[in-house]
Parts: C-alpha cells; structure tokens; sequence
C-alpha cells in the first residue's frame, strides 16, 4: 500500500500560509502543508498585467519548486480554486497529466487526524 502520491504534490498558496508563518483565514482549519507538498505560488506564474509570464519562466518556476512540468503533478490550494493556475500553467507547457486535490487545505487542514508540516518545503 501506497504512503501517498506518487506525482509531486504542489500547493498554490501563498508562502505565509504554506509554511505557517500566517494563520489560516477559516477558523479551525490548521497552519501549514501537507508534508512532502512543495510550494508554487500561483501568483508567480502571472505578470503584472495579470497575464501568464512565458513559458519559459513558467518552466522554471516548476523547476525551481521542485517538479517537472512535463510530468504528472497533483495540485493544490486551499480550497481547490487557484490550485487550477498550476494546472493551466502546467498545459500551456504541455503537460496534460495533472491531477486536482479539490479538497485542497480546507478539507485536510481541518482534519485533526492529519499529519501537517510547517516551514519551508
């Protein structure tokens, strides 16, 4: 039996909220992540005009955030809306193997039976 996924889960929050350092705005929902996520802020993946950067630099910021674009990747917010960034972002590169947690952060960050990791991934 698995542990857990076996494509990298990536989480879209902020970093504040992904690592801890700020409060969940839903009360009794935990702070965190959960552990082995890596962090991509969705907001990273536009320019300024609110459009995506190039492909380019969206490949590197998948990089950076420890996942290949060009492979299956399971995404993640905090209530399954802006985790869908992720997974634009990962098919305009291409990548058409994505996979959606829509339970997000506040489904398993209220659930007290959860493992959860604060810091930095």
């Amino acid at each position: 039996m698995s542990s857990g996924p076996s494509a990298p889960l990536l989480d879209a929050r902020g970093r504040a909220r992904f690592e801890g350092a700020e409060p969940d705005p839903r009360p009794g929902v935990a702070a965190g992540h959960i552990p082995g996520a890596r962090n991509l802020p969705f907001a990273e993946l536009y320019k300024p005009d609110g459009t995506f950067k190039p492909a380019d630099e969206i490949r590197r910021l998948f990089t950076a955030a420890g996942a290949d674009p060009d492979r299956p990747f399971i995404a993640t917010c905090g209530s399954g809306v802006t985790a869908n960034s992720l997974i634009f972002a990962g098919r305009l590169l291409g990548n058409c193997d994505t996979r959606l947690y829509d339970g997000s952060w506040g489904e398993y960050g209220a659930d007290p039976t959860t493992p959860k990791q604060q810091g930095p991934a």
